[in-house]
């Protein structure tokens, strides 16, 4: 039995602010296809995410290639607005996607409620944000062959 046999990676969870348009820049604008879509009941979600009730959950998975993405939206009086996070600080710092041209895509973001950080932009890796700003870095589908021939 190998390691996968005993651990294997999920799913990344993505709180959103508005799911509707969330999923439209992740399946539209980055390629994410829809899996599927639950609204479990506050108890036992209540106890499991430590938010008290009521939860109000709506959550969304999309994949891409290996990667599962839950957007999770809380349907409930009093969320936290939302905050951008500097690159230095401690916890998940953004996703990393591979495209044939970043041009094409860059050009399309802001039609899609995202951002690009134009000061970023080194011609071979940009930083761009969703609409609720976490950060994505988009490199060139070369950079993701390049990766694949050395084994990752």
């Amino acid at each position: 039995m190998g390691l996968d046999d005993h651990l294997a990676f999920n799913h990344l969870g993505h709180c959103v602010s508005d799911l509707t348009r969330s999923r439209r820049f992740y399946e539209e604008l980055l390629g994410f296809t829809f899996l599927y879509e639950i609204r479990p009941p506050d108890e036992p979600s209540s106890r499991l995410l430590r938010l008290p009730p009521p939860v109000g959950l709506h959550a969304t998975y999309l994949r891409l290639g290996g990667l599962v993405l839950e957007l999770l939206q809380f349907q409930r009086p009093d969320n936290p607005p939302g905050q951008l996070r500097a690159m230095n600080e401690p916890g998940l710092t953004h996703l990393s996607l591979a495209v044939d041209d970043i041009a094409t895509l860059l050009a399309r973001v802001a039609d899609f409620g995202g951002e690009v950080l134009e000061d970023t932009n080194l011609g071979q890796a940009v930083m761009i944000r969703d609409p609720d700003g976490q950060l994505i870095e988009i490199l060139p589908m070369a950079y993701r062959r390049k990766m694949a021939e050395q084994g990752f």
